[in-house]
């Protein structure tokens, strides 16, 4: 299926084609007719999918039949597309594609990137004259506004990008602010990996008879990546590593870790050890964070360390492989995780360390996401750790991960067993 098929203009499907896309993927022949079509979209695809051409490409489209129609010489742009991330990185990526794909239009769109960390003084002047697309994390948005900047009263297009993040915590308030900043008619585009029961929540609360897309767990983009489970002693992961990186031979790896501390450590070890390897955490400034990843993406850092910062968002061309050497609190941040390799269809591989007191935690994250992976042990780093022993009276299976404590119902069941065990002895 050709994208002009779907409706999109001979340029704009060249530039795709420009870009990668030789067809539509799933999620971008769904959404791209509705979408067109001034409906709202309920978007759920796995990362890798295509999912910022599947809204970046009808937006461009539609900013075209504006542009057609708006009288030479009348002033100010006005923003007519809002598009709200959760990082830095991720608005910085969602322009760029949008600068690409809008090269080779006869009137291109005007896209200003704003996001926090830097000076705000840049952003104001790109903004001067206005903006037709303004891509931004809301606290910057925010900032903006109350500078007057820019203006959102004439916003006809919103997209939620990864908007499961948008709603963690400290976003939800800066984003209500946002909302309630723009016009009550416009169209509500909202795009994720997973949709958690606060997302799905806002989305009824705010989408008007949505299109639903939803591929994210299409079979033959699962298998595009190779999973596996390495069991290791937690003091031997980072000599576990880089035996890894040397014997596979490894080109390039993500590596996550929980905290901005072991990223340093870790990358520092392996640095010594002489495998061109960096930090990259929320500690970084702006600049810095951006020069990690642009060497990364041109293969100047081997590896690169990281926590959740890069877990979303960021698009990495044929990233090989990526590592949790700390498992991630829930099974939704290993979905994103993973899904920084095995991206547009390229396979990838995706390996685990499960040390022995983090077993019942990944089998949780198994249980979730319908998988079943052998320990593997490298020879030379078999564990000898035990799995700590559970506390009396601790409610067995939850592993630690994220907003799956026992609820209420389960401690009640749990106390009325114990009660009837008792009356039995």
């Amino acid at each position: 299926m050709p994208f002009a098929s779907l409706g999109l203009s001979p340029a704009l499907a060249r530039a795709a084609a420009a870009l990668g896309f030789a067809s539509p993927t799933p999620v971008q022949a769904q959404a791209i007719p509705a979408i067109l079509r001034g409906a709202d979209v309920w978007a759920s695809a796995q990362t890798g999918s295509g999912k910022t051409a599947a809204f970046v490409l009808p937006l461009l489209q539609q900013h075209q039949d504006i542009a057609l129609a708006r009288a030479p010489g009348t002033g100010a742009r006005r923003v007519h597309t809002l598009v709200l991330v959760p990082t830095r990185e991720l608005a910085a990526q969602v322009g760029e594609v949008l600068r690409s794909l809008a090269q080779p239009l006869p009137q291109p769109p005007k896209v200003v990137v704003a996001f926090g960390g830097v000076s705000i003084n840049p952003q104001m002047m790109a903004l001067r004259g206005g903006a037709d697309v303004v891509v931004a994390t809301p606290g910057r948005l925010l900032d903006l506004v109350e500078h007057k900047a820019l203006k959102l009263s004439a916003v006809q297009s919103l997209v939620l990008d990864e908007a499961d993040r948008l709603l963690d915590l400290g976003f939800s308030e800066e984003l209500n602010r946002v909302l309630a900043l723009l016009p009550p008619r416009r169209q509500n585009l909202f795009f994720s990996a997973t949709f958690p029961p606060a997302v799905q929540a806002l989305a009824h609360s705010l989408l008007h008879e949505p299109v639903r897309v939803e591929v994210a767990h299409e079979p033959e983009q699962a298998l595009s990546i190779a999973q596996r489970a390495m069991a290791v002693d937690t003091g031997r992961r980072t000599q576990l590593l880089r035996h890894l990186i040397t014997q596979e031979g490894w080109e390039r790896v993500l590596v996550f870790v929980a905290t901005k501390y072991t990223a340093e450590v870790v990358a520092e070890k392996l640095y010594k050890a002489g495998i061109h390897a960096t930090p990259f955490h929320g500690d970084l400034s702006q600049g810095a964070r951006t020069q990690v990843l642009q060497e990364f993406k041109d293969a100047r850092w081997q590896v690169v360390v990281t926590t959740d910062l890069a877990a979303r968002g960021i698009d990495i061309a044929q990233l090989p492989v990526v590592v949790n050497y700390d498992l991630p609190r829930s099974a939704v941040d290993y979905v994103h995780r993973i899904g920084r390799t095995g991206r547009a269809g390229a396979s990838g591989l995706a390996v685990s360390f499960v040390t022995a007191d983090a077993e019942a935690h990944f089998r949780l994250i198994e249980k979730r996401q319908h998988l079943s992976l052998p320990r593997e042990q490298v020879a030379g780093f078999e564990p000898t750790e035990q799995a700590p022993a559970s506390p009396a009276g601790s409610a067995e299976g939850t592993g630690g991960i994220k907003g799956k404590r026992p609820s209420k119902k389960d401690k009640l069941r749990a106390a009325a067993a114990a009660a009837a065990a008792e009356s039995g002895n």
